[in-house]
């Protein structure tokens, strides 16, 4: 397996994570008898369960980015130091959002956000041999 399709199965992995936090503050908030039927009638989200599920969506909307690159790169045998920094980089990218997101700090955020788009366009101009 090359080292870009590592990082997806490691963003992946990481997507896992956030999910299973953001159900977390889901069942900690309305209990799981609530989360495990039609969840009709559910409380108001929490301030932190309201972040968490921001969080899944955004990190949701990211990987429709990453992913199908990645999946392109590997199925036409491109892999070079582009492709790479560019999985790497949107791992770190989003593990630092995630961190910053969940926590609710300010400022920082948006540029582990920008930090993983500029990792897909490095992938994607490496698929088009703009960077080789």
């Amino acid at each position: 397996m090359s080292v870009e399709l590592t990082y997806l199965a490691y963003t992946i992995a990481l997507f896992f994570v956030v999910v299973t936090a953001q159900a977390y503050m889901g069942i900690a908030n309305n209990g799981p008898m609530a989360m495990a039927g039609s969840r009709d009638n559910l409380k108001p989200p929490t301030a932190i369960q309201a972040r968490m599920k921001r969080l899944t969506d955004n990190f949701r909307e990211n990987l429709w980015f990453f992913a199908p690159l990645v999946l392109i790169a590997a199925v036409a045998d491109i892999s070079n130091q582009w492709t790479l920094l560019g999985a790497q980089l949107f791992f770190w990218a989003r593990l630092g959002h995630a961190i910053w997101y969940a926590f609710g700090w300010p400022i920082v955020r948006p540029l582990f956000w920008f930090a993983g788009v500029v990792a897909c366009a490095l992938i994607f101009l490496a698929l088009f041999g703009i960077l080789a």
